[in-house]
């Protein structure tokens, strides 16, 4: 039997209708039985970074959020780009994730960071600023797992090209082996 991956889902996006947060739910209904995909939400929720709110008495949705975070074996942003980089509430999840600092949810746990935006670039430029914030706050970016795709007049929810690469990036995140890739 094999052991159940549990991989935290990050959305960068917080419309009601985000394409980003719609794949999220489609690869977790198509991912193998042995892949358990935690959406994180209430991303909206966590207050911006700030050092005097954290410590012992943190608030309770960052609080939350690093719990879950905490007990996933990987993560898995799942971004758009906005003017050319990292979505704020994206970033401020991260800020949370890295505190404290060397000891943060992150540290140690492999990350990948996918998307499609209607743009010829596919969104690689947030995505290079959400691998980059992620690997700062001590995540293994698996650089594998990376998916920038261009999404100019295809409907990325039934597109069967892309639903195949983001399915393969998450398989990429489950068998990734830390120290393999470290030796």
């Amino acid at each position: 039997m094999t052991a159940t991956t549990r991989i935290a889902v990050l959305v960068g996006s917080l419309r009601a209708d985000s394409t980003h947060r719609r794949l999220a739910e489609i690869l977790a209904e198509e991912t193998p039985a042995h892949v358990e995909l935690d959406i994180v939400d209430g991303l909206d929720r966590v207050p911006f970074y700030n050092e005097d709110l954290d410590g012992a008495d943190a608030p309770a949705t960052a609080t939350a959020l690093r719990e879950r975070v905490a007990r996933a074996d990987r993560v898995l942003a799942l971004t758009p780009e906005y003017n050319g980089s990292i979505p704020a509430v994206l970033k401020n999840a991260i800020d949370w994730l890295s505190r404290p600092y060397g000891a943060g949810a992150l540290v140690g746990k492999p990350f990948g960071v996918a998307g499609a935006t209607p743009t010829p670039y596919g969104g690689k430029w947030a995505h290079g600023d959400t691998a980059r914030a992620a690997g700062v706050a001590g995540a293994k970016v698996v650089e594998d797992v990376t998916v920038s795709q261009p999404a100019v007049g295809i409907d990325v929810t039934t597109d069967a090209e892309l639903r195949a690469k983001l399915l393969e990036a998450v398989a990429k995140l489950v068998e990734y082996d830390a120290e393999a890739a470290a030796a």
